[in-house]
């Protein structure tokens, strides 16, 4: 065997290559066959799943609405890990790396298995993946075995017999395996290219979405308040940007329903099941809102909540048409790719303006915010309302039926707790002595914001500005002025409803139903 060349760093390359190629198959064939449910997403969405509420907490806390992407960048270096151990145990022991890449294909079956979009055609990809990972490993290496026992030049006979080839030389069976390293390598790319592309464009809806015109609002959205708007600079916009408005969910990808085929479906302890499609949805009187909305996740001063402009039909006029039963108590909202969210009937009921959401800001709802239809409920936090891509809701009990993150460890109801935030100054950036414009906002959702405080130095309270809110279902914007000498200073905010309860102050992590707390900074003033 020809020993000066290093075989395991080859054999770990034609690992990742061949893993990468089987990886592709799968998810260029999910497009075709299983657009909802494709092994990586399967994975991921196992692995979501199986990690313990702390480590969301974690990597929310670390990666922000980054969390997915972080999420897949782990996974590819595991998988490309793996996959380079594969390959040397291929190119040790003929088979072991195969194995591996079998258990690969097992794990991505279990998981398939496991998620709520599983279908025939979707079981197949794992395997799939598997075998075609399986068969480039064993010709990669088999092409790296030709090159690795080529006699030299002085070993190699000459032939007995006149039209014989010769064995074929070192160099010639290092460029084939290069060739064959190389060539898998760009297929593999090119079809992970072409499969993101087809997958994550999710072109047809995207183009359905551009040309659809929402319906006009028969109850339209009251004006903003003369002043709701501070104009502090740096502090938060009274509505936020589809753009900037946070994403937090479990979908790994963002699921790409077609409005066409999209259905709602009220079903459970209901007196008339319904179904509803997308265009008779349009048709319903519509209702425009501004609505806040927040993520349990949410650290105290935390950026995980946002404010729109939301346009949909009213969950309880959609109820009413199907007649809850005496005895239930929740609605279980039911998302394209499975998640489910646990609601109090009556918040759904009440006259607050709870929606089935299809337009956010002027515009339809964003892909990765529900597209084509959410609900957005006012006062709760979204791991009990806020369900994207949304396709049933269940009337049923809470004694029968769970949520998503009910059994990990959250409560069973999550109203959003009173709370205010610091936005300027930023928490670490040195100002000048003098004045200095403190600005932010605060929220009650359906209860209102009463006042906003802010104390130095653990300090008097002194009371700031408060902007107009636009509704007690919406934050509100605030700011005080104060003249600061050279120092460090704590500075910290409180809220107090209109009900006139503050804030919760003793400090509490977001588990199991939302963080509480003063949001606190520290201020260099220099002079």
């Amino acid at each position: 065997m020809n020993k000066s060349q290093p075989a395991p760093a080859h054999a770990a390359a034609a690992g990742v290559v061949s893993v990468a190629a089987g990886v592709v198959a799968g998810e260029l064939a999910a497009v075709l066959v299983s657009p909802a449910l494709s092994p990586m997403t399967g994975v991921g969405g196992a692995v979501i799943d199986a990690v313990p509420p702390v480590v969301k907490d974690w990597a929310i806390a670390v990666f922000g609405t980054g969390d997915k992407l972080a999420l897949l960048i782990g996974m590819g270096l595991a998988m490309a890990a793996l996959a380079a151990l594969a390959g040397v145990l291929e190119w040790r022991r003929r088979f072991a790396g195969v194995a591996v890449i079998a258990v690969f294909g097992v794990v991505g079956l279990v998981a398939v298995l496991g998620r709520a979009q599983v279908t025939g055609n979707a079981t197949v990809l794992p395997l799939l993946a598997a075998g075609t990972g399986i068969l480039v490993l064993r010709w990669l290496v088999s092409r790296l075995r030709d090159w690795k026992t080529a006699p030299t030049a002085a070993e190699r006979p000459g032939p007995e017999k006149p039209g014989l080839e010769r064995p074929p030389a070192p160099a010639a069976g290092r460029r084939r395996f290069l060739q064959a390293l190389g060539g898998g390598a760009v297929v593999a790319t090119a079809g992970g290219v072409l499969a993101a592309a087809l997958r994550g464009a999710a072109a047809g809806v995207s183009e359905f979405r551009s040309r659809l015109a929402l319906p006009s609002a028969s109850s339209p959205a009251p004006p903003l308040p003369a002043g709701a708007e501070l104009g502090l600079d740096g502090i938060s916009p009274l509505v936020t940007p589809n753009r900037d408005f946070y994403r937090i969910d479990t979908a790994l990808t963002v699921p790409a329903v077609d409005p066409d085929s999209w259905v709602l479906k009220v079903t459970g302890l209901v007196e008339r099941e319904i179904e509803l499609d997308f265009a008779t949805l349009l048709s319903k009187p519509m209702t425009e809102r501004h609505v806040t909305i927040a993520c349990v996740s949410n650290e105290v001063g935390g950026d995980l909540i946002g404010n729109a402009l939301w346009l949909g039909w009213p969950v309880r006029e959609l109820l009413a048409m199907a007649g809850p039963k005496s005895g239930a108590d929740m609605v279980l909202s039911r998302s394209k790719d499975g998640w489910t969210a646990g609601t109090p009937l009556e918040v759904l009921t009440d006259d607050r303006d709870a929606l089935v959401a299809v337009g956010m800001n002027g515009e339809p709802l964003p892909l990765e915010h529900g597209f084509p239809v959410r609900l957005v409920v006012p006062g709760l936090y979204g791991y009990v309302s806020a369900t994207k891509w949304l396709t049933e809701l269940k009337v049923t009990r809470f004694a029968d039926d769970v949520g998503y993150w009910t059994p990990r460890g959250w409560s069973a109801r999550g109203p959003i707790k009173t709370s205010s935030r610091i936005d300027v100054p930023r928490a670490g950036r040195p100002v000048r002595a003098g004045t200095v414009a403190f600005g932010g906002v605060a929220w009650a959702q359906h209860t209102g914001i009463g006042k906003v405080e802010l104390r130095v130095n653990r300090g008097d309270w002194q009371a700031a500005e408060l902007a107009p809110g636009i509704s007690r279902d919406t934050w509100y914007q605030w700011q005080l002025a104060l003249t600061l000498t050279p120092g460090q200073y704590e500075i910290q905010v409180r809220a107090t409803d209109l009900q006139g309860v503050p804030q919760i102050e003793a400090p509490s992590r977001v588990a199991p139903d939302g963080a509480t707390g003063f949001h606190t900074i520290r201020v260099d003033v220099t002079p």
